[in-house]
């Protein structure tokens, strides 16, 4: 496929994806490739190829001589990255967040203690500089710069585990905390409280201690909890 090409590709695919995670085209919506290489003005192949992607996450099912019909939201692959991103920018954000988070309290904290156990000392090592990252970007408005570090520790975290379905859950804990911060679904500085947490995460991480790791990363998972309550209710 050409520049061109991948271009055209992406922009129908930023229009088409989002669209049917909010719902403009509901479950047993039939959509034409004809009618879609008109509207968005490209060739049928393009269309074809969004058509495809969006296959593979689920979103739609072609079947000859029905067309290519939107999937119901079960059938969904709600871990692609690309799929949370479009959800998250919808208006089913609150119990998009509210989710992610769930599940993110409810694994991580046994990634963390895992990690207790079974990080290597380079891991220990970057785990603590994260840590030290995030305090040093916790004020002054540096969200950006803090989420940096963020995403990085939790990645770790879960890849520190040793358990490889866990390491896997990385690129969706990103996108909730990308997420978060781009939808301002966060305070203008994160909570010295919480900073100070994945501080002590790293410590016990380091220190092999897994029941102390395992208990602090809950705190911080009931932390990002209660603050949808207030800002994402």
């Amino acid at each position: 496929m050409t520049t061109q090409g991948r271009g055209l590709h992406a922009h129908v695919l930023e229009s088409l994806g989002p669209a049917i995670t909010c719902g403009e085209y509901p479950p047993g919506s039939v959509l034409r490739t004809d009618e879609l290489a008109q509207r968005f003005e490209v060739s049928r192949t393009v269309i074809r190829e969004v058509i495809r992607v969006l296959e593979s996450m689920h979103l739609v099912e072609s079947r000859r001589r029905v067309g290519v019909t939107v999937q119901p939201t079960e059938a969904w692959n709600v871990y692609d990255p690309q799929v949370i991103r479009w959800r998250l920018a919808g208006s089913d954000r609150p119990h998009q967040l509210r989710s992610l988070t769930v599940l993110r309290y409810s694994v991580e904290p046994v990634a963390a203690g895992l990690a207790a156990r079974n990080a290597s000392a380079e891991q220990c090592a970057e785990l603590t500089e994260r840590a030290l990252g995030m305090v040093a970007t916790s004020r002054g408005h540096q969200l950006p710069a803090y989420l940096v570090h963020d995403i990085a520790f939790h990645r770790l975290v879960l890849r520190g585990s040793g358990n490889e379905m866990f390491a896997k859950l990385g690129d969706v804990v990103a996108e909730v905390l990308t997420g978060r911060t781009q939808h301002q679904v966060m305070f203008e500085n994160p909570d010295p409280a919480a900073v100070t947490l994945h501080v002590q995460v790293a410590e016990a991480v380091r220190e092999g201690n897994a029941t102390r790791a395992e208990e602090l990363t809950r705190e911080i998972a009931v932390g990002a909890l209660k603050e949808l309550d207030v800002l994402a209710p």
